[in-house]
């Protein structure tokens, strides 16, 4: 066949992959493992990783999941830059020989018929160029997929008759409203007057949405080197030094969250600083929902830059959080939402709404608006401290 195996483009940082390179990993094993058993063939999972020092994790993610890992080591590698790195993996993406090493009757291969990688600052840059070099196209975002057979009539794509397509990577995420899900298709042109095809079947994949599979050190794989070539015109910039910025927003070593989302309309302003304030009493973080990262509403530049901010979404377009109290004041409840806050040990949903989705995934629920019920709450909470601190 000229299209196999499911290539997954791995990211690491001081020498071990990074979270989200193991879930796709894990990811792939498990579409594969039904591909294979379903379609009666034998792909495989195969990792693409590059560095000065790549050799090193070759055997960890065949312990995560992988059949094969290309790896391509150099100095010029050390750090990612987009060009270069675009270059080095859609060239291995491309290469016959590198796949006949761990398959050898893939004697027809032109590309992957998947490919995965990253939703993160690297990979949805990454994703973006390596599929405009390999000719096909990308679906960014993706938290759930489906590998089936699809009868597809598109004026376009088929010219109005009806196609069957096999092994279709179905690649899903959640509109903006988060109530709707969007099901994104790579498709040949099988119109006569304007036929080709499109592989990689390709996506960006957000962090936190998948698991990755038990770490298994006796599964067996098959490591190939790559020997990249640069062109000096693409080592111009230089790489001198690099330092990690971490977010400002600490979900993680807090036991809290509140969160707002757009039922804040009424008074943008004030709301947020209510939900700053129950945050504060309760030493909580402050969460957003998708929604108000995009700034809906005209506020001080202060709350803005501080609340309004991509850092501080919770959901499978942000962070999963699993706190032991959620609060989640003036947000509905749309799926790509619960998904990253519905594991927290108690939640409690402030909303006028009784019909609102929040309140089946709620412990709690609080019929009201937020700007009558916050300050009712600290009313309670400050009334309370006296006799807790007393108990210390």
């Amino acid at each position: 066949m000229k299209y196999e195996h499911l290539y997954v483009v791995i990211e690491h940082d001081a020498g071990k992959p990074v979270p989200v390179s193991l879930e796709m990993l894990g990811e792939a094993r498990r579409l594969m493992d039904g591909y294979n058993k379903k379609y009666n063939t034998d792909e495989k999972v195969v990792a693409v990783v590059l560095g000065s020092n790549a050799r090193k994790l070759c055997d960890e993610l065949i312990s995560y999941g992988a059949d094969a890992v290309i790896y391509a080591e150099s100095p010029e590698l050390e750090y990612t830059r987009n060009i270069v790195d675009t270059k080095v993996i859609s060239r291995i993406a491309a290469d016959r020989n590198l796949v006949l090493k761990f398959s050898p009757k893939s004697t027809d291969f032109a590309k992957p018929r998947y490919m995965f990688f990253a939703a993160d600052n690297i990979g949805r840059q990454l994703s973006s160029t390596v599929m405009a070099e390999l000719d096909s196209g990308l679906a960014s975002d993706i938290n759930k997929l489906v590998i089936s057979d699809l009868k597809i009539m598109h004026q376009h794509k088929t010219k109005g008759k009806e196609e069957t397509y096999e092994r279709t990577l179905e690649m899903y995420r959640p509109d903006f409203s988060g109530f709707l899900w969007t099901t994104i298709l790579c498709l040949d042109n099988r119109n006569p007057d304007i036929a080709r095809e499109y592989y990689p079947q390709a996506c960006s994949i957000i962090p936190g949405v998948f698991a990755p599979i038990e770490r298994d050190q006796s599964r067996k794989g098959v490591i190939v080197d790559y020997s990249p070539s640069f062109d000096p015109r693409d080592l111009q910039v230089k790489v001198i030094g690099r330092k990690i910025v971490k977010s400002k927003v600490d979900f993680d070593s807090k036991k809290a969250v509140v969160s707002f989302g757009r039922g804040i309309k009424d008074a943008p302003e004030q709301n947020i600083r209510l939900a700053a304030e129950l945050a504060k009493e309760i030493d909580a973080e402050v969460g957003v929902s998708l929604p108000i990262s995009k700034k809906p509403y005209a506020v001080s530049e202060s709350a803005s830059s501080t609340y309004m901010i991509p850092d501080r979404v919770v959901g499978t377009s942000g962070r999963k959080v699993i706190p032991l109290l959620y609060v989640a004041a003036g947000i509905s409840g749309a799926m790509h939402h619960l998904a990253g806050m519905k594991e927290s040990e108690f939640v409690i949903a402030i909303n006028p709404d009784e019909e609102a989705p929040i309140k089946g995934e709620c412990d709690m629920f609080i019929k009201g608006r937020m700007e009558d019920v916050i300050p009712a709450l600290l009313e309670e909470l400050r009334a309370l401290r006296p006799k807790v601190e007393a108990r210390r």
